[in-house]
């Protein structure tokens, strides 16, 4: 059985939102044990990332980098480095914020660059912006924001139930699904 964690920190719910689309995905590929991980879990025990075969990193953007708590559980991994617990491994982002663009790419170039630390390897998310010609932005539209580094989710100040929009929440869904699929491809 192929293992995919999606560890994650939400402030407000918005972000759970996001990783609970990506958990949806990866779980929906036949063969594929996911599990969702707060950063907090992770941090307090580290080892349960140890054998699992991908980790999706998920985080609020604050600041323009990801929010503190997901901060304090890369510094938490240093253990995992030293002893290349996660050398090998697949790795995959998401990240949210109130804005369009929110410095949400700083915060996949961080999450990124954690991975490569850890000897990981990064996938992106592949699906092209699928807005209708001359609506760009559309709600509903799969990968709306236009990112490839990972899974981008834009919320308004509304409660999770309402926002991210399923656009958002597909193009979250399609990460978990490339993921799983292709670490099932990996360590099979």
């Amino acid at each position: 059985m192929t293992t995919v964690a999606i560890v994650y920190h939400s402030g407000y719910g918005h972000t759970e939102v996001q990783a609970k689309a990506v958990h949806k995905g990866a779980a929906s590929v036949s063969g594929i044990t996911a599990s969702l991980v707060t950063v907090e879990d992770a941090t307090a025990n580290m080892d349960i990332l140890k054998d699992v075969d991908a980790i999706i990193f998920g985080a609020p953007t604050y600041m323009g980098s990801a929010s503190a708590p997901f901060k304090a559980f890369q510094d938490a991994s240093s253990g995992a480095w030293f002893n290349r617990h996660w050398k090998d491994k697949i790795a995959a982002g998401f990240t949210n914020s109130h804005s369009m663009s929110g410095d949400k790419l700083n915060t996949l170039m961080q999450m990124t660059i954690f991975a490569m630390q850890h000897g990981m390897i990064w996938v992106g998310q592949a699906e092209m912006n699928q807005s209708p010609d001359g609506e760009p932005g559309q709600a509903d539209a799969i990968n709306r924001i236009g990112s490839f580094l990972g899974a981008m989710a834009q919320s308004e100040n509304a409660a999770p139930d309402i926002t991210p929009p399923s656009g958002d929440l597909k193009t979250a869904e399609l990460l978990g699904i490339r993921v799983a699929t292709l670490a099932q491809k990996l360590h099979s």
